[in-house]
């Protein structure tokens, strides 16, 4: 009898000491940075403007010259089950593969592991008809937002993509994917608005600390495929010139789907 209650004493001992919850590496109040990458892909390709050539499930061929996009209202999926919304004022982004604004740093972001995030392609209605001094940086329409803005009533464009496709008949064969619409005064009153919510991996997660050498990194990839094809296949003989109009809305609901996360890394 006394040995059996030594032998449980102790397994009661291993169990207990197993079962303590092991402290987070980081304290209430902690902050640090967060990357996040827009990877501007083709199908199971790169995306190379000019030279790269692809096809759309019409069998078009097609070339990228341009595109552009915007980000907005981020908001981290925290594994605790909770959400950080990143400040408004810091949280518009402009996305160009022709430059080198394709990977986002945000900074104070509460230490902890972050399993997803979710973000908006466009610009809300009420920074769109704010007064144009409050548009500032990359939604500045005369500075770095150049090329991406309309007028007040029809707002910011979201998606740009430009290009050639021999399908289009005119000399040039030239295209242009101009979507935008926040759902404004304008009739009819386009909202090409689109909220993508997106996870990683199953025990995936981006650790934030204070203080990290490097900052923890979400890739994400942006398929360019997925915005001609998808609910509605796009023909660039058909649509070679999408800009303001009702149609515009088929392009929106595709690019809806052309995020996903390819994965996260922490150094």
């Amino acid at each position: 009898m006394k040995y059996f209650f030594i032998a449980a004493l102790s397994a009661a001992i291993i169990f207990a000491s197993c079962s303590k919850t092991k402290s987070p590496d980081f304290q209430p109040g902690d902050t640090g940075e967060l990357e996040i990458e827009f990877d501007n892909v083709v199908g199971a390709q790169n995306l190379q403007l000019y030279t790269g050539i692809y096809t759309n499930a019409a069998g078009e061929s097609f070339s990228v010259d341009t595109l552009n996009y915007y980000i907005s209202n981020i908001r981290l999926k925290n594994e605790n089950g909770t959400e950080f919304i990143v400040p408004v004022n810091d949280s518009y982004f402009l996305i160009k593969e022709a430059n080198s604004t394709q990977i986002i740093n945000l900074q104070d972001i509460p230490a902890g592991n972050y399993t997803g995030l979710s973000f908006i392609v466009g610009i809300d209605s009420l920074k769109s008809t704010e007064p144009a001094g409050n548009r500032t940086s990359v939604l500045d329409p005369a500075g770095a937002g150049a090329g991406m803005y309309w007028d007040e009533d029809r707002g910011y464009i979201f998606m740009k993509m430009e290009g050639h496709a021999d399908a289009v008949n005119t000399t040039a064969h030239a295209y242009r994917f101009n979507i935008g619409g926040y759902g404004g005064p304008v009739v009819p009153s386009l909202n090409n608005i689109k909220a993508i919510s997106l996870n990683g991996a199953p025990g995936a997660r981006a650790e934030v600390r204070k203080n990290k050498a490097e900052a923890p990194h979400i890739h994400l990839f942006s398929d360019v495929l997925k915005l001609v094809n998808g609910a509605t296949n796009i023909s660039f003989a058909d649509h070679p010139d999408i800009l303001y109009y009702p149609f515009s809305v088929n392009v929106a609901n595709n690019y809806a789907n052309m995020f996903s996360i390819d994965h996260i890394h922490n150094d």
